[in-house]
């Protein structure tokens, strides 16, 4: 670490200004409830933090692409058996599709067992005619508006929804879930889409894995014995899957953050890796959000000091120059696998503001991962009043991306979205963003719009998503591997969008006249 950590600790940020603080009425009771949570157990521990600091570098490097997704924010009620299980098997449907096209691994990175708060541009609303305190997520505050006084027993709460929501996913992971062997991937997807032609794709990609475990097999290569035998690990039945959360309630993390050893074997730039560190142990990967990133405030201040890798939300409003001041805070070494930079213009924007900011961070010399986040900048009203986002603009922001960084000599290394795999009572997806193959339009909207805090992608609209990506990758490794180098940089960053519009076409026109499947 940097000479500038020797005056961290885990409360320094108390000195500093904070943005999007919380005022709760009885403090006695907010410091009883801090000092639980910091003799609580840790919930992550530093060895599968250093993994993911690893695996971010092969990110960096061009070795495998990053996935963040999960729920915009999630809420106690949702901590069941139903919605975890639906959450993984779509985190692990959009992964696969992407690996089958890339041909490269997918760092998983869910926004899950821990986003239960979230920031809001104003400490009041109006529900009604009644002017409230704002809905700050479940460990806050409730979203009845009775029920708006921070309560410090919330975070208690938040703890234990974690834990239990990271042990159900560490059992279905250890158990066979996301099994390659078992038949698992029909489970995870085939059950919730109603398209047939994204049923089909879908279909062809697990009938070419299954003909590869065959091949695999036949030449011994198959470890699946040894493992469904109480063998070692198996890279075909477990994966890894890391939990996320945005940084935003500096009280709570500074309780769960722990000095530890640092692992045998972690690296870092400077060649000597410090004996101790802090960790954050509430989740494996925090972000600063695009509200509290101020260079002088108290959240910059507390994540400088940690080692978990951490994530930067970049916005239209962040100079080139503060961007490079921001990463010689948080990452003054230039260790790699440290800082993910998840950049959310809007379609109308991100022309205008990544290149530039791609061109600083290269002349910095830093090591950033660059990620899309397609969803945040393109939020609007619907006529009925509830919050959307289309599912083109979303794509146009993402496509862009790609494109950009492939002109300015960079590359997209991960894609942020805000997705579920919700479902109600009778097997339907949400319907809080507009269009994809499902063509949703606003009057659809009404039907099963679940979320109480931004719109999120459903099941079909994410795997639309997800193919979209492979198909550029796809196209892109074809290419080079045929050396037409200039046929990839003029072609293969638009024909994905195009393949994926043809697509939506005839989805479409196999149904003219009919409501959308999810209707």
């Amino acid at each position: 670490m940097s000479a500038n950590n020797n005056e961290w600790s885990p409360s320094s940020w108390r000195t500093k200004p904070i943005a999007q603080d919380v005022e709760y009425p009885d403090q006695d009771n907010l410091n009883r409830v801090l000092d639980k949570v910091s003799k609580l157990p840790p919930l992550v521990t530093p060895g599968e933090i250093e993994r993911l600091r690893y695996q971010l570098a092969q990110v960096q490097n061009n070795e495998a692409f990053l996935l963040h997704a999960g729920d915009c924010a999630e809420s106690f009620d949702a901590c069941n058996q139903e919605a975890i299980a639906h959450k993984l098997g779509l985190i692990l449907s959009f992964s696969l599709i992407l690996i089958w096209g890339a041909r490269m691994p997918v760092v998983r990175i869910g926004r899950i067992a821990g986003q239960y708060a979230k920031p809001r541009s104003s400490a009041t609303e109006k529900i009604g005619d009644r002017v409230v305190t704002s809905f700050r997520g479940d460990n806050v505050n409730g979203l009845d508006p009775d029920d708006r006084t921070p309560n410090p027993e919330r975070m208690l709460s938040a703890y234990f929804h974690s834990s239990t929501t990271l042990n159900y996913l560490r059992g279905l992971l250890s158990s066979g879930f996301a099994s390659l062997h078992l038949n698992q991937p029909r489970d995870w997807s085939l059950s919730h889409v109603q398209s047939p032609a994204l049923q089909q794709e879908f279909e062809n990609i697990l009938d070419g894995l299954s003909d590869a475990l065959e091949f695999s097999r036949t030449i011994g290569q198959d470890r699946s014995k040894s493992y469904e035998h109480g063998g070692g690990r198996d890279p075909l039945g477990e994966v890894d899957l890391y939990t996320s959360h945005e940084g935003l309630m500096l009280p709570y993390e500074e309780a769960l953050t722990r000095e530890f050893p640092v692992p045998s074997g972690a690296h870092v730039a400077s060649g000597k890796t410090p004996a101790k560190a802090h960790y954050n142990t509430s989740a494996h990967f925090l972000w600063i959000g695009d509200r509290t990133r101020q260079l002088t405030g108290a959240h910059v201040e507390y994540f400088r000091g940690i080692r978990n890798p951490i994530g930067c939300k970049v916005g239209p409003s962040m100079q080139g120059e503060e961007l490079v001041r921001l990463l010689d805070i948080v990452n003054p070494d230039k260790e790699p696998g440290r800082v993910t930079l998840i950049t959310r213009y809007g379609a109308g924007k991100v022309e205008e503001h990544l290149a530039g900011h791609i061109q600083v961070v290269k002349a910095s010399g830093h090591p950033v991962v660059w990620v899309c986040d397609p969803m945040h900048g393109n939020t609007h009203t619907s006529a009925s009043g509830l919050k959307t986002r289309s599912f083109g603009t979303i794509i146009s922001e993402l496509t862009s991306c790609i494109r950009i960084h492939t002109e300015n000599d960079s590359r997209l290394g991960g894609v942020s979205l805000e997705f579920t795999g919700e479902l109600d009572d009778k097997g339907f997806s949400v319907t809080e963003c507009v269009g994809g193959s499902m063509e949703l339009c606003e009057s659809n909207l009404p039907l099963r719009y679940q979320s109480f805090c931004d719109p999120r992608l459903n099941f079909e609209q994410s795997l639309d998503v997800a193919f979209l990506i492979s198909n550029h990758y796809k196209q892109e490794r074809r290419a080079l591997r045929k050396g037409k180098q200039n046929e990839y940089e003029e072609d293969v960053v638009y024909s994905a969008l195009g393949g994926l519009q043809s697509r939506s076409t005839s989805r479409i026109a196999s149904r003219a006249g009919s409501p959308p499947k999810a209707a």
